[in-house]
């Protein structure tokens, strides 16, 4: 068995109350491989959450952090292992998950209205609509919108908004099918600390009343450090999977990195700082301490090698 396999140990896995049986997994992989060309990101990976489960997913750039949720939503295929959702295998197309991704910039001149984006998370897994199917679809889109607070501002144009209520909207949009899992890439990403909070609260209320299984790709792990159930922390094909008191430690860090890291706590937030001689791990040059007021995770020296897997 593999080293990254090793670095995962038993007990890590093995004290959260949330775990749940095999056959209740809201996600599941086993032995699961993502390579390109000669490049593998991970492999030997085994991860089951649970429903309502909080799943920070924590990395560098280039080591497979989006990769991994292409996987679950069946846009890419393992070269090894299984991925399951709710049972089943992953697949394109799957209304039992729900997808929010980074807050982008809207165009000027996109004729679409908020109430519109929302709509478009209800129709993707549908073929036409009837009369009554168009009136369930209202029903769902009002309750969608209702649930992230975004009534007063719904039915203006998208570029009009900020990017707290573009984003609000989006994660009305992956709740809009009543998904069984959120899948999230960078939502918090260009957001402004109010907005950065009142997103990860939205999400973490869904997974709370509804018990939806949570996977939050970030590289800023302290906005959602409270809600946070476990982490799977992935570096150059070795990962580390527990909850964030047993991964994001000096030893723990260091060792995935293999160069020396320190994890500090100050005023309830993470620091992390790397060292080295010209290139520290949080991928700046010539400097001997970073990150001290960001919380990020460390980057790689490496350059990025293909941002299409990042």
């Amino acid at each position: 068995m593999s080293s990254t396999v090793r670095d995962q140990e038993p007990a890590l896995t093995e004290r959260v109350e949330r775990r749940a049986p095999s056959d209740a997994a809201a996600v599941r992989l086993d032995g699961a491989r993502l390579s390109f060309g000669d490049r593998t990101l991970w492999q030997d990976l085994d991860l089951e959450v649970a429903p309502g489960e909080f799943v920070a997913v924590l990395g560098p750039n280039g080591s497979g952090k989006t990769s991994l949720l292409k996987v679950l939503l069946g846009q890419l295929g393992l070269g090894a292992g299984t991925a399951r959702i709710a049972g089943a295998p992953a697949r394109t197309g799957n209304p039992d998950i729900g997808y929010v991704p980074q807050q982008k910039t809207i165009d000027a001149g996109v004729q679409l209205r908020g109430v519109d984006l929302v709509g478009l998370g209800y129709d993707g897994h549908r073929w036409g609509l009837g009369l009554r199917a168009r009136a369930e679809r209202r029903r769902r889109v009002a309750a969608a919108i209702a649930e992230v607070g975004a009534e007063r501002f719904a039915h203006a144009p998208l570029e009009t908004m900020s990017g707290g209520e573009q984003q609000r909207l989006r994660v009305a949009q992956a709740l809009v099918g009543d998904p069984k899992v959120l899948l999230c890439d960078e939502p918090l990403l260009s957001l402004d600390l109010a907005n950065q909070r009142l997103v990860a609260e939205l999400i973490d209320k869904r997974r709370r009343t509804h018990d939806t299984a949570v996977l939050f790709v970030t590289h800023e792990i302290n906005p959602i450090l409270p809600l946070v159930d476990r982490v799977l922390y992935l570096v150059d094909g070795r990962f580390r999977i527990g909850t964030p008191e047993q991964v994001m430690t000096s030893e723990v860090l260091s060792e995935l990195y293999r160069t020396q890291v320190d994890v500090l706590r100050v005023r309830g937030r993470l620091v992390v700082v790397g060292t080295g001689d010209t290139m520290d791990a949080l991928g700046s040059a010539g400097a001997h301490c970073h990150g001290a007021d960001s919380g990020r995770a460390p980057e790689n020296a490496a350059p990025e090698q293909d941002s299409s897997v990042a």
